[in-house]
């Protein structure tokens, strides 16, 4: 009998501390290497089709570099602006060039793209989301107008839910 009761009582505190880690487990949606990589060939693609000579960044969730390509001739200083691009779309969860629409004189969050060690506030920028619509990151181009950076983009992000 007594037994039987240390067997309920180490069942019972085996169940509360599964219990008390699945509540305190962080749940995160990250993009693997392999959308990331993805994503990033597929705004790539489009980058050629259109004849454009672009930089791609790709963040994670965390909005860390998971993926980078420097396309042959294109721009040094966009290399920096495509990173910023991305991990201002994933900082905020919002196109970057909508985020320029708050970021007007007069706008409601006007000179934030001076905080967080610079953001960039301009089209280019776009979170990605897996199937479920959780956001898993963000891709950043930079090189092409603003317009062709955003549709670039808007592309490599679509090819994370194909």
């Amino acid at each position: 009998m007594k037994s039987f009761q240390h067997i309920k009582g180490f069942i019972l505190i085996f169940i509360l501390s599964s219990i008390c880690t699945l509540a305190h487990a962080q749940v995160t949606y990250n993009i693997t290497q392999e959308d990331a990589l993805k994503v990033m060939l597929a705004a790539k693609e489009k980058a050629e089709k259109d004849n454009v000579l672009v930089n791609i960044a790709v963040v994670d969730a965390g909005a860390n570099l998971k993926a980078f390509l420097r396309m042959d001739e294109s721009y040094l200083g966009s290399i920096d602006v495509a990173v910023k691009k991305a991990k201002t779309a994933r900082y905020f969860n919002i196109a970057t060039g909508d985020l320029g629409k708050l970021t007007q004189p007069g706008g409601i969050i006007y000179n934030i793209e001076v905080s967080n060690d610079g953001l960039i506030s301009f089209p280019g920028g776009v979170p990605i989301k897996n199937d479920d619509g959780e956001i898993i990151g963000a891709i950043g181009v930079s090189g092409g107008t603003i317009e062709q950076d955003h549709e670039i983009a808007t592309t490599g992000a679509l090819a994370a839910i194909e």
